[in-house]
């Protein structure tokens, strides 16, 4: 595994994180944002919270190899095809990191309203300590860390064409949530790359 080196981890305990600046290059980044925005199969969703069903906040789709069935908030995600950007976008990434991944998880936050919770990517199809490569495009976000015992902070404003790649241990001690905006935001797509190890079960 080539991955990143080992000087630019921003975490300082208990994991990897890696913050990418500009990893596309703004015009390609335009041009995907406009793609992926008219073209991806975005849809509403509902998952479990205590039992109770609760609509996500923002639009959604799964998309990967066809066995990387995916399983989180008592929701099964059956992958859609990929599409010619996802591929290319996916290629572009592992040829940076050195590794592969069979699935993406793409986010439309619509406005400043829209935002994903607290929470750790723990699911037993990822494995226990996954490799999360995550790609912005559009509006500006605010993407913020809390380790699990020393309740540390740390914010990242992920731009247009930024990628954060999340790794190591960094699921077991830390989580991570998109928040809320009280200013005014435009459309922004989060695309987190993935590798499910083993299918969902039924």
């Amino acid at each position: 595994m080539t991955l990143l080196p080992q000087e630019n981890n921003l975490a300082p305990l208990d994991g990897e994180l890696y913050w990418l600046q500009t990893f596309i290059e703004p015009r390609e980044a335009d041009r995907l944002f406009r793609v992926l925005l008219d073209t991806l199969a975005w849809a509403e969703e509902e998952i479990v919270i205590a039992g109770k069903a609760v609509r996500v906040p923002r639009l959604v789709c799964w998309y990967g190899d066809a066995d990387a069935v995916y399983r989180y908030s008592g929701v099964r995600h059956e992958p859609l095809p990929w599409s010619e950007e996802l591929l290319a976008i996916r290629q572009t990434i592992e040829e940076q990191l050195g590794l592969s991944f069979n699935s993406v998880l793409a986010n439309l936050y619509r406005d400043g309203n829209d935002s994903m919770g607290w929470h750790a990517d723990k699911e037993k199809e990822l494995g226990r300590d996954p490799v999360i490569a995550s790609l912005s495009l559009g509006e500006e976000r605010l993407f913020r860390i809390r380790h699990n015992k020393t309740r540390q902070i740390l914010d990242f404003p992920l731009r247009h064409g930024d990628l954060l790649v999340m790794a190591g241990a960094l699921q077991q001690h830390w989580r991570h949530c998109v928040p809320k905006s009280r200013v005014p935001k435009r459309p922004r797509i989060n695309l987190t790359f993935r590798r499910i190890r083993s299918a969902a079960a039924p």
